[in-house]
């Protein structure tokens, strides 16, 4: 057996994963992360860390369990708050969550981990790993969790080999409500605790008043473009060969930029809005509910438009620069001019989605089948084989 430390969040998730390894007979260490201190931003209702650290607490004494902490506070506002600014002022939507475990969770806590002596580090994840023998050399397959309702292998989706060999994930064969019950059978204090929602480890925030500790709210135009104003939604035959121009033409250059409309209402800022948003736009007197369509921050514009199925929603493909393409599995990685079909997610929890990816010098290209909706820049799409996550990259356009 071996010495572990789980990254004991006091969660219900993370709770159970000790459980688990103890069960199993390995020696288990509990690390509480501490990456945030600013209460200013989260609202009232939530739990703070300082919460957290009580039930992490409760629950490591009732396991028996050596209890550390560790504050990574510095590390988490460089790597993920400071990555976030960056990101919302270039106009695009970063996602946190998969930055905290590719910079904090598996990258400096797992160094502290090891420094304890650890072999492996833990997590409450609902996803599975498994190790196969590829050309001789050791190779880590990240699988989707065995309950395909809380499945966070997509959150994961940027880790390397090298993390996922010192990774353990023990609750990913298990559903969440065996979950909740065998931490209730344990009479664990975080048994009925609710599941973390918001920034990770922030929580969830007023998202405007946590940018403007940044970025200034500026006055612009909201302009609501009509329903007719784009053509009929775009289906791709997935079998058709595609230049570098038509790729560029449906991807790149696909992005609504609308140059008329009728201005409906102000906004504080068009790097606080990301495509699809409904609230906070505080427009009324619509016959139906207004979304973002596009966002223009050089010209400081949000466009909207009437109705959750309006064309300007959708997209047919996505881009990736060449520098933000990582491959969980690089044994897989596609060359130059190859082309491969895969399911792809583009946010958490979304059914996988039937798509072909076609690697060029630029990067990759990944037209699906039928148009997506919501498609931001700054977040991640993810692709598998089946229920194995392969690769990943950042959405450029």
């Amino acid at each position: 057996m071996a010495k572990v430390v789980i990254g004991l969040s006091g969660g219900v998730d993370s709770s159970v994963a000790a459980h688990v390894l103890k069960q199993e007979g390995h020696e288990v260490i509990a690390l509480f992360m501490i990456n945030w201190h600013d209460k200013s931003v989260t609202l009232s209702s939530n739990c703070s860390w300082s919460d957290d650290l009580i039930y992490a607490e409760l629950v490591a004494r009732r396991l028996n369990i050596p209890f550390h902490t560790v504050d990574l506070s510095e590390e988490y506002k460089k790597r993920v708050v400071d990555y976030m600014f960056s990101e919302y002022e270039k106009g695009r939507t970063p996602n946190p969550d998969v930055l905290c475990n590719r910079e904090v969770k598996f990258d400096v806590f797992m160094e502290k981990a090891l420094e304890l002596g650890a072999e492996f580090v833990a997590t409450g994840h609902y996803a599975r790993k498994e190790t196969i023998e590829v050309n001789g050399k050791k190779t880590y397959r990240l699988l989707a969790g065995t309950d395909q309702n809380k499945d966070q292998s997509y959150f994961l989706c940027q880790l390397s080999q090298w993390q996922l060999e010192k990774a353990l994930f023990p609750i990913g064969d298990i559903v969440k409500p065996e979950v909740r019950r065998i931490a209730a059978e344990l009479k664990l204090a975080s048994a009925e605790k609710k599941d973390s929602q918001g920034i990770c480890f922030v929580g969830k925030v007023d998202l405007p008043v946590f940018l403007q500790q940044k970025l200034k709210p500026k006055e612009g135009n909201i302009i609501e473009i009509d329903k007719n104003y784009y053509s009929e939604k775009i289906n791709i035959q997935l079998n058709k060969k595609f230049s570098s121009c038509e790729l560029k033409t449906l991807t790149v250059d696909y992005i609504y930029m609308p140059k008329d409309g009728q201005i409906v209402g102000k906004h504080n800022g068009a790097h606080y809005f990301t495509i699809g948003q409904r609230k906070g736009l505080g427009v009324g007197g619509k016959v139906e509910p207004l979304f973002v369509i596009a966002t223009n921050v050089e010209q400081n514009v949000v466009y909207v438009g009437q109705g959750q199925e309006h064309s300007g929603l959708y997209r047919t493909g996505l881009f990736i620069d060449q520098s933000e393409l990582h491959w969980v599995r690089p044994d897989f990685e596609m060359k130059e001019d190859d082309n491969q079909e895969f399911m792809v997610r583009i946010r958490y929890r979304q059914p996988l989605q039937k798509a072909k990816l076609f690697r060029k010098n630029e990067g990759m290209y990944i037209l699906f089948e039928e148009p997506q909706r919501g498609i931001a820049a700054g977040q991640f799409a993810a692709w598998y084989k089946e229920d194995e996550l392969i690769g990943s990259g950042v959405i450029n356009s």
